[in-house]
């Protein structure tokens, strides 16, 4: 590639490194917000934070811009760099952000199905009444599920994928728009494939838990970027696995737990006992 093309290139890549951070930055300046504000009781209490689904899914791919665009950067300036080398400048930055988007929509998709699970899970909790101490071992074992993944041979082979992106754009590629929404997509779904565990354990530790959300972050970058990043993913492995332990035999340690907080109905909706007296209404 002559230095004529060089130059115009290397801007462009610049120009998407500083519109990834960017925009991660201000997610994360949006979430630190959004988690000042939001009620602490309902933030703890509610895998779903009280919120209905356009806002909750919202939110989360807001997290997912904070959290993944600097873990996703390295692959996306691959990309680029490679589409550039084969294409038009101009249509090389179109699609790369083609690419960016269909990633974008795994993530987003991603979000649908934690939110069916914290409906799902705040039902079932509801419905068996389960005391703070209970919910937060359910809790507990989650971190120990998350931490086990952390050793299976897929976490393994996404981690593969994420961690060598010219090789993964090389084996993967294709041409065009449709190609980049392709490569987009593919790459999404080993990303998925590698965190998700990772981001359900925002769910016990709190959903809006800036410091858990920089955490996972941190951990995702040194997996994906650093040259100990397996290394990286067995601590966490060991990490999750003793935190989880712990949190079983002492729930009081886990972040969302809050004394008499369990999902029980109030005692006005309560359904009298046979042969009880009905307490008189309150004027």
């Amino acid at each position: 590639m002559d230095r004529t093309q060089t130059g115009p290139i290397a801007f462009q890549r610049n120009v998407i490194v500083g519109l990834l951070l960017a925009l991660a930055a201000a997610a994360w300046a949006a979430l630190v917000w959004q988690g000042a504000g939001a009620d602490a009781d309902m933030a703890m209490d509610s895998p779903t934070m009280g919120l209905r689904a356009p806002l909750f899914l919202t939110t989360w791919v807001i997290m997912m811009v904070a959290m993944m665009f600097p873990t996703a950067a390295p692959m996306i300036v691959a990309f680029h760099t490679v589409q550039a080398g084969k294409r038009q400048r101009g249509e090389a930055f179109v699609s790369t952000w083609i690419f960016v988007a269909a990633y974008l929509l795994v993530w987003g998709l991603s979000g649908v199905a934690a939110y069916a699970g914290a409906l799902a899970a705040e039902a079932v909790a509801a419905r068996a009444a389960l005391s703070p101490a209970t919910a937060a071992r359910v809790g507990g074992t989650v971190l120990v599920a998350a931490g086990l993944y952390q050793l299976t041979p897929f976490k393994d082979l996404c981690l593969s994928k994420c961690r060598t992106p010219i090789t993964f754009i090389m084996t993967s590629w294709r041409d065009g728009p449709a190609g980049a929404l392709r490569m987009g997509l593919l790459h999404g779904a080993y990303c998925l494939g590698c965190c998700w565990l990772l981001f359900v354990i925002l769910f016990p530790l709190g959903i809006m838990n800036i410091a858990a959300m920089a955490g996972i972050t941190l951990v995702i970058f040194a997996e994906k970027t650093l040259p100990w990043g397996r290394v990286a993913a067995r601590a966490t492995a060991a990490a999750l696995v003793v935190y989880g332990v712990v949190v079983i035999a002492a729930p009081q340690v886990l972040p969302t737990f809050v004394e008499g907080s369990g999902m029980a109905m109030p005692s006005d909706m309560q359904m009298p006992m046979p042969g009880s007296a009905v307490p008189p209404a309150t004027r």
